[in-house]
């Protein structure tokens, strides 16, 4: 068939062919970097000695070995693989795809069809899958880059298992590259330190790690090159990096949870990489801001001024040096001592108020502009906080159903930075009330 293949497109079947492709694997355990589905104890490994294929969602990051794994299942379970994509297809190519399965299984052949950025068909055009899907007309395995969760109909992902696929870890990378010198019969022209900065410049991806030695290796290099000079020979891509999707929340995620820790390091890479990958600087003042209050809060109530003051600048100055205003707001975030008190009280004030509904104020803090009002009692009783020690009181402005309640009782101060203070203040406060409601 492969003959039959390049025949049709004119093409003799030893034509040259992309180092990835001649590398492509021919058997499930030659696949790199996936050994938790591969491996021994691998769930792809006891699929197939079982011969019972399931529909299957790859999920993984590109040049992981999806596509291949894909066509290696069809042929061990010996099915005739179907390849579309859902850049390329729309309904009425999938109906074809589906009548060309019905005529197949008819002669006792079933049939994998390959979905390729499944994600990228739209509602309808997933739910077309799900018969064919049922009566095991096709069965499917769609790959893709995003959060299946997300992206993918329940109807479809109830039918279907969701394998998880690896980016290339250095191992994996080592792998291939000594596969493609062996393959070529010559070495990689670089020394130690390019050969690890050519590694990191495949970002995990090994489909496009064999571009770069496939383009490193036709070249007449007579010496061992070094990382400044393997920059100049070979373009370094962008990392992988979508503003608008999965990848865009999981470092946001990542760099919001490194300055809640404290890692101020982690926090100022996790910055690195998206601004890196082409991310607006305010999204990540929007969420220092979201930290300094949440995560910090009046722990240190300096550090949303801070952050502001630092976004402020950045808009009136700009890239490049409006990075030292980004930096010091991350610097200042992650340093903070810590505390989610305020927000944590204003979350359980929300749901206090949602069960209680609309209670009655006391009067003696409602205002009484006329006459009526006061004879209904009306601000009868205020005690101006000024007129006392302290500038304190100590009146109940609660309803008088929640007086004295435990749940209203929201704000808990704890010991770091400024709120320690606080705490100190809420206790001399707390101390003078309980003797004001004796007398």
């Amino acid at each position: 068939m492969a003959a039959d293949l390049f025949s049709s497109a004119g093409l003799d079947k030893e034509a040259p062919r992309p180092l990835a492709d001649r590398l492509r694997p021919q058997k499930l355990d030659e696949v790199v970097g996936q050994e938790h589905l591969t491996g021994p104890q691998g769930m792809l490994t006891r699929v197939l000695e079982s011969r019972v294929l399931s529909s299957l969602i790859f999920w993984g990051p590109p040049g992981t070995g999806k596509t291949t794994v894909a066509r290696l299942l069809a042929d061990q379970t010996d099915l005739h693989f179907e390849q579309v994509s859902a850049i390329f297809s729309g309904v009425a190519d999938l109906k074809k795809v589906f009548e060309a399965a019905r005529a197949r299984r008819s002669t006792g052949k079933g049939t994998l069809l390959f979905v390729d950025e499944i994600h990228r068909f739209n509602r309808a055009q997933q739910d077309s899958f799900l018969p064919v899907m049922e009566d095991g007309t096709v069965t499917l395995i769609g790959a893709t880059t995003e959060n299946p969760s997300f992206e993918l109909n329940a109807a479809l992902l109830s039918r279907a298992r969701v394998l998880v696929f690896k980016s290339l870890d250095p191992e994996a990378i080592e792998r291939l590259l000594k596969r493609a010198e062996a393959l070529e019969g010559k070495r990689l022209p670089l020394d130690a330190e390019a050969r690890a900065a050519l590694a990191g410049m495949a970002d995990g991806d090994g489909r496009y790690l064999l571009g770069l030695v496939g383009d490193l290796l036709a070249l007449p290099i007579d010496h061992d090159l070094t990382v400044a000079e393997l920059a100049e020979t070979v373009q370094k891509r962008a990392p992988i990096y979508d503003k608008g999707q999965d990848e865009h929340y999981n470092l946001l995620s990542c760099f919001h949870k490194s300055l809640r820790g404290s890692d101020v390091n982690a926090a100022m890479y996790w910055a690195a990489r998206m601004i890196s990958g082409g991310e607006d600087p305010g999204t990540i003042f929007r969420r220092l801001c979201c930290a300094a209050s949440e995560d910090v809060g009046m722990a240190d109530p300096q550090a949303m001024p801070q952050v502001v003051a630092a976004w402020t600048a950045f808009d009136r100055v700009g890239w490049p040096e409006g990075r030292l205003f980004l930096a010091q707001a991350i610097a200042y975030v992650a340093t903070a001592p810590k505390s989610n008190a305020a927000y944590s009280a204003f979350n359980a004030a929300l749901a206090l108020a949602k069960q209680t509904g609309s209670l009655a104020p006391p009067k003696h803090i409602l205002n009484a502009p006329t006459r009526l009002m006061k004879d209904l009692g009306y601000h009868a009783g205020y005690r101006y906080d000024h007129d006392f020690p302290d500038a304190y009181a100590g009146q109940e402005f609660f309803p008088d159903e929640l007086a004295g309640d435990g749940r209203a009782s929201f704000y808990e101060p704890n010991e770091r930075g400024f709120e320690r203070e606080v705490k100190k203040r809420l206790d001399y406060w707390g101390r003078i009330k309980a003797e004001r409601q004796r007398e």
